[in-house]
């Protein structure tokens, strides 16, 4: 593996640092990054996705999706994890860890809507799960969540609740910020993807392509995740130094999903007979959230100094080490729990992947 791959967990954590440190001491930086947005769209941390998301998705051999979307037990079985199982599971996290704290229980509900459809395909690619699973159940997700999305918010916050007899939140759905994240974290991406694909094979040969062009452009992935975590944290920086307390409230029940969901994710496609390769995916698409959207559907609906906010703002506090974590839980189990399996990364497919 390169130097940088084996010490990514390092950078991570030194990304972090650094961004919350840069929004704790530099003065009016996180207001300077704030003004940099186009609608609910943030311009430094879209950036940074975009870099990130495009040599993953240009690693993706589009001719092979079709044995995706025939595999109905792939496709179901993210469709109930992500839909039915994840949302449901947040749902009673929130009100197990915070009955006490209404505005904070709301935003965790909130990041349990919004599946993840970006930073997924990075922790699937460093695990080496199955590339044209995870950026066709990406795009599921990312139909789901425009049609999805704001049904699944009013029964969550306000249907479920009162058959409970438990308090419930009125709140209206931005749909020009749910299509807009769609859009732009993964829309541009998938497009370019595709495309230096296709263009790339027809003028130089699937060879050239996987062989020069891919480990060429592949550091690029992990570049633009670096520069999202500093500019998150850099974003969030004094919202969650000046208030520790809360923000270990709100991580904990997050620390249960995100193992939580990959466990029942993993085992759950064992069960109904995927490999390794596609079992990862799942597991990851599962347990990942779209905190871009989660943040800025908080902000556009709560206001960007509500509870509800800080609450988005955390999710990628603890899902950036937790799922980089899963990542290496994912490659120690892969041999164990599936045995034989061509799909399970060896040293020699790990170094090709990376």
């Amino acid at each position: 593996m390169s130097f940088l791959d084996r010490w990514l967990p390092a950078w991570i954590l030194l990304a972090m640092g650094a961004g919350l440190l840069l929004g704790r001491l530099v003065p009016g930086l996180n207001t300077a990054l704030e003004a940099m947005t186009i609608g609910q769209v943030s311009l430094p941390i879209a950036l940074g996705l975009l870099v990130m998301m495009y040599p993953v998705l240009a690693k993706v051999r589009y001719d092979e999706t079709r044995r995706v979307t025939g595999d109905k037990r792939l496709l179901g079985l993210s469709l109930v994890l992500n839909w039915v199982v994840g949302p449901a599971v947040m749902f009673v996290l929130a009100w197990v860890f915070l009955p006490d704290l209404p505005e904070y229980r709301t935003g965790l509900i909130i990041v349990g809507l919004a599946r993840c459809i970006a930073m997924v395909l990075i922790w699937n690619d460093l695990a080496c799960g199955d590339r044209e699973s995870a950026a066709v159940l990406v795009a599921i997700n990312s139909v789901f969540q425009v049609v999805a999305f704001g049904a699944l918010g009013w029964f969550y916050l306000q249907v479920l609740p009162s058959w409970l007899g438990l308090p419930t939140t009125t709140a209206e759905f931005s749909v020009g910020a749910i299509v807009g994240s769609v859009l732009v974290f993964l829309g541009i991406p998938l497009l370019a993807g595709f495309l230096t694909r296709v263009l790339g094979e027809r003028a130089k040969g699937r060879d050239w392509y996987e062989e020069k062009f891919l480990p060429a452009i592949g550091p690029w992935a992990l570049y633009g995740l670096l520069f999202t975590i500093v500019m998150l944290f850099a974003l969030q920086g004094d919202a969650i130094t000046s208030q520790p307390l809360d923000v270990v409230r709100i991580a904990l029940p997050l620390l249960v999903y995100f193992a939580l969901m990959f466990v029942i994710g993993l085992f759950a496609s064992k069960a109904v007979g995927l490999d390794y390769g596609k079992s990862a995916t799942v597991a990851f698409t599962a347990s990942g959230n779209n905190f871009e959207l989660a943040i800025a559907v908080a902000i556009s609906t709560f206001g960007v100094t509500s509870g509800q906010a800080l609450a988005g703002v955390v999710g990628p506090l603890i899902e950036v080490p937790v799922l980089i974590g899963l990542v290496y839980v994912a490659l120690w189990a892969g041999p164990r729990v599936f045995p034989n399996d061509p799909s399970v990364p060896t040293h020699r497919t790990r170094e090709t992947a990376s």
